[in-house]
């Protein structure tokens, strides 16, 4: 029987190296936030040699009752 549940060792998942086109190779990467958005966060990878943006990442809330008093 199969689980529908998702193991909780990669419900974070995290880059530690990525390619980098201007290094040729890969790289240590280090997260930048770049947004707070109302459903969660969005980080940008960055080459840590270069600072070359590589990519990004969403990370989603998981609590749905959120109140926001401005």
């Amino acid at each position: 029987m199969v689980s529908a549940a998702r193991p909780k060792q990669f419900e974070e998942f995290r880059a530690s190296a990525l390619y980098c086109p201007r290094c040729r190779q890969a790289m240590p990467v280090r997260s930048r936030l770049l947004l707070v958005l109302p459903d969660g966060e969005l980080h940008e990878y960055l080459c840590q040699a270069c600072m070359t943006s590589l990519g990004t990442r969403t990370i989603r809330e998981s609590r749905q009752d959120r109140i926001v008093i401005p």
